[in-house]
């Protein structure tokens, strides 16, 4: 997404120079930076405390927290894909190829598990495991 809005810098520096070619560059300095610090600032984060899971806004408490895997290349395509329930919570990236499952055990919750992209899914999954067994 940052590379797409950087295609902004050339365009606007085109459409500028023949008027101003600094008052170009400047600008569009100034717009691909009102593009990208709103993507940035609003970007989505997995948060792992010793008492919840926080992907984006929803959380829930580890105690409910059941088996982990990550899934990455043409695993990660069949898990968004062929093999998703319909009733699981998804928080996919399109620009993020591999994806984390959790299995989810409260009896309350009708979500089987949640599916969500992540750039390091090894190392959540690691510290997932990690925080179960020390209890």
């Amino acid at each position: 997404m940052y590379l797409i809005a950087a295609l902004m810098i050339p365009t606007i520096i085109l459409v500028m120079a023949p008027i101003n070619f600094t008052l170009g560059i400047v600008l569009s300095i100034v717009v691909y930076a009102l593009i990208v610090i709103p993507m940035f600032a609003t970007s989505p984060t997995i948060t792992l405390t010793e008492t919840e899971l926080r992907v984006g806004k929803a959380h829930i408490n580890r105690e409910f927290i059941g088996a982990v895997s990550a899934y990455s290349g043409n695993y990660a395509v069949a898990a968004r894909g062929p093999e998703l329930d319909a009733r699981a919570w998804i928080f996919l990236r399109g620009w993020i190829n591999p994806v984390v499952r959790v299995d989810i055990t409260d009896p309350n919750d009708p979500t089987p598990y949640w599916l969500f992209s992540s750039r390091h899914p090894e190392e959540l999954v690691a510290a997932l495991r990690a925080g179960r067994k020390a209890k």
